[in-house]
């Protein structure tokens, strides 16, 4: 394994400080704990905190920017059972590389860029997981699409058969708070279903917005930070 500072009891300890307080979120919104997955975000870390991870028991782990997603998935080959969630806004032209490393595609918010994906399919590949952005904004500047355009994309990256439409994606906004802004998430879902009824992820909640997340019905979360520890600094 690759030697990294991080003491492995710090990260351990963080790591089950968190998992605890999904449980007690899930647990007050009477739900199962075991029905959602943590997906650990190792954004600007170094892989070998990747390899502490996997041997404190983390299989979902998750990046946002494709050099780093892909650089950090090949380093991470030999870890069996390694799933790697792409998170972050994708460029068409990046589909190719996504899909190589990616078990799922949290961030499809375009026709384009589904079409993309499908076409990056190797022969007899297995279907990709994705999952629809959604922005909660009326930014339509902002990643995401809009609830109005909700249907249509499902129903698009549905045809695609080299594609798996899991659910939603969402990103609580910074000036609405997050009980609020996940308020929309059932009825989201809702849509997505209306389309590909077993399409039941919600991709929702970050390391200061999980538990609001889990209470409006997320089945992933995104958590950095609590997890991690502070994100390096880069030069």
């Amino acid at each position: 394994m690759t030697s990294f500072a991080e003491p492995v009891d710090a990260l351990s300890g963080r790591l089950a400080e968190v998992d605890g307080r999904i449980a007690d979120a899930a647990r007050a919104a009477g739900r199962d704990p075991s029905a959602i997955t943590r997906i650990v975000v190792t954004k600007f870390h170094p892989v070998s905190l990747v390899e502490q991870l996997y041997d404190l028991g983390v299989r979902d782990v998750g990046e946002n920017r494709q050099q780093e997603f892909s650089a950090k998935a090949d380093e991470a080959a030999s870890l069996s059972g390694l799933r790697w969630h792409f998170i972050g806004q994708a460029q068409t032209n990046k589909a190719r590389a996504i899909r190589a490393a990616a078990a799922a595609v949290h961030s499809v918010d375009r026709a384009r860029l589904a079409d993309a994906l499908h076409a990056a399919a190797e022969p007899d590949a297995a279907r990709l997981d994705v999952l629809l952005q959604v922005n909660l904004t009326d930014d339509h500047g902002r990643g995401g699409v809009d609830a109005a355009g909700l249907e249509s994309l499902a129903a698009h990256a549905a045809a695609l058969p080299s594609l798996r439409v899991r659910g939603i994606m969402a990103v609580a906004p910074l000036d609405v708070p997050p009980a609020q802004a996940f308020e929309r998430l059932p009825s989201l879902s809702q849509t997505v279903r209306s389309v590909v009824p077993d399409a039941e992820w919600i991709s929702a909640g970050m390391t200061a917005d999980f538990a609001e997340a889990i209470a409006a019905g997320a089945t992933h979360l995104r958590i950095g930070s609590a997890i991690t520890g502070p994100r390096p600094q880069r030069g």
